[in-house]
């Protein structure tokens, strides 16, 4: 089962549902502005991609510059929080299978992890 977090206004979250389809792959799909991931959720996330909180940020949103989140004192979790309180915040998409994940930029990413 792939599970992807889609964002349906996103031009590359869109390519990576259909290159997923295209595989013959129906994913169970999270609309994740509407249906934010918890912070125990995004840790287990960042532990799939295996990154760190800032490289998961958006850091073009409106958001991003208010809450001064460039500011490299701020920890994991200041930064978790700030995701899961604007999940604008999280790039996308971003597809799961099992304990791995990837991030579809670009869409042709998430072919890794088949």
């Amino acid at each position: 089962m792939i599970t992807l977090y889609h964002n349906p206004r996103c031009s590359k979250s869109r390519d990576a549902l259909s290159l997923l389809r295209d595989k013959g792959v129906e994913p169970e799909v999270i609309l994740y502005l509407e249906t934010p991931p918890t912070a125990k959720a995004l840790k287990a996330l960042l532990a799939k991609l295996g990154i760190g909180a800032r490289d998961l940020l958006r850091k073009g949103e409106d958001a991003y510059k208010e809450l001064n989140l460039a500011d490299e004192k701020l920890s994991e979790a200041a930064l978790i929080k700030a995701m899961e309180e604007n999940p604008k915040l999280i790039e996308r998409p971003i597809a799961i299978h099992g304990d791995r994940a990837a991030i579809g930029r670009p869409p042709e990413n998430i072919l890794t992890i088949l």
